[in-house]
């Protein structure tokens, strides 16, 4: 469903047109951010942040099941805008959630963070703040960051392993390495 702005702008000579800034404010659009063009019968044209992650989702679905299925933590892969696929838990409120400024500040860290309940990190835009034990990882292709494997424990007081650190990692990095093939 498209919704109304009330903006109209026009095509330079050149074939441009400017999204306004609080429309890119809100869409969290920022300078070089890839947008992906659609074109519809009806003659409408779409713009939608391209998220290279996205060609994976199939991939991103069978390998949270894996990991849930191998660590019993809730298992979830994002790409820098919401989450793309999820295990262990209901994906009804989780699958293509936005995600939270927190969660986006971490992923651009490009380190991993482990979260023992103290940092209260919310990993969707207001979302809840999940207090139980967490690690993120950030998602790297082509050095450039493109979202995140997320762990977390259901249990509060559960420890993350330093297996399970390295569970994410390798998640991370493999994830990353199938969009460079």
């Amino acid at each position: 469903m498209m919704k109304a702005t009330g903006v109209v702008r026009r095509i330079d000579d050149l074939g441009r047109i400017v999204i306004p800034k609080e429309i890119r404010k809100t869409l969290r659009i920022k300078e070089g951010t890839p947008l992906e063009i659609f074109t519809e019968k009806e003659g409408n044209i779409i713009l939608k942040k391209y998220s290279p992650i996205g060609e994976l989702t199939n991939f991103s679905e069978q390998y949270v099941n894996s990991l849930y299925n191998t660590t019993n933590l809730i298992s979830i892969v994002t790409d820098k805008d919401s989450v793309v696929a999820v295990s262990g838990t209901s994906k009804k409120d989780l699958l293509e959630v936005p995600i939270s400024e927190e969660l986006e500040k971490i992923i651009d860290s490009r380190k991993t963070a482990i979260d023992e309940g103290t940092k209260k990190i919310s990993i969707i835009k207001d979302g809840p703040i999940n207090e139980k034990h967490k690690i993120i990882t950030p998602i790297i292709s082509d050095s450039e960051v493109i979202g995140s494997v997320i762990l977390i424990s259901k249990e509060q007081n559960r420890k993350i392993s330093n297996a399970e650190i390295e569970i994410a990692k390798v998640a991370s990095n493999f994830l990353g390495c199938q969009l460079e093939i």
